[in-house]
């Protein structure tokens, strides 16, 4: 996707995502697929560790319309409903992350995420953050669209594909998403990355912090 001028990573393409709200511990009681305790244990966190889960789950429906949450009868979301033309409203707040779940009967599908890095901005950076990285497959029937507000333009590439044209000079982006990228290559297939996600994730994700990169520029 890629970020809209003025914000972090503005005017480069880089992966949908943001920051967790205060809303999202009250989302987390809507979702199904990994408890509290797992997702800690999976993050190295002692608490709210599904609040990450619900960020990465509402940041990717607010900028691209896919909606990782099922229905009552356990059923992906129809994203060609009325649902996905509320992801705006979710986005500004106008409807709460949590009571959008409750009054479409929606459970966040947490099994589907699969955690493989956690990146740490430098620290001669003046804005730091710490994110985590997921990774999960586009349910059946969804289609990905930029929403035209905090992301401009998306495009569907392979990872081997959208680092030459990095390279080329056509598309902008982070360091961190590059070597993302990077480390997807190997991999041919979906069921490939989720097992080279999960793979990681058993082993223990170490933290970056690429402190060699200074003002976007690598070293």
């Amino acid at each position: 996707m890629k970020r809209r001028a003025g914000d972090a990573f503005g005017n480069s393409y880089a992966f949908p995502g943001g920051v967790v709200d205060p809303n999202e511990t009250d989302a987390t009681s809507f979702s199904v697929g990994v408890t509290g305790t797992d997702a800690n244990a999976v993050l190295g966190i002692e608490s709210n560790g599904l609040d990450y889960y619900s960020a990465g789950i509402r940041e990717l429906f607010e900028e691209t319309g896919i909606l990782l949450a099922r229905d009552r009868h356990a059923q992906w979301a129809d994203c060609n409903s009325q649902i996905a033309r509320l992801r705006t409203d979710v986005d500004r707040g106008i409807v709460q992350w949590s009571d959008f779940l409750q009054q479409h009967e929606l459970s966040m599908a947490f099994d589907v995420l699969h955690y493989f890095a956690h990146w740490v901005t430098p620290l001669v950076r003046p804005k730091r953050w710490t994110t985590r990285f997921f990774l999960a497959e586009l349910p059946p029937q969804q289609i990905a669209c930029h929403d035209g507000i905090e992301t401009i333009d998306s495009r569907w590439l392979s990872a081997s594909d959208a680092l030459q044209e990095s390279q080329d000079g056509v598309l902008e982006m982070p360091y961190p998403t590059m070597k993302t990228l990077e480390s997807l290559c190997d991999n041919k297939s979906v069921a490939a990355m989720k097992d080279w996600a999960h793979d990681r994730q058993r082993e223990g994700i170490r933290k970056v912090r690429p402190d060699h990169v200074v003002l976007g520029e690598q070293k």
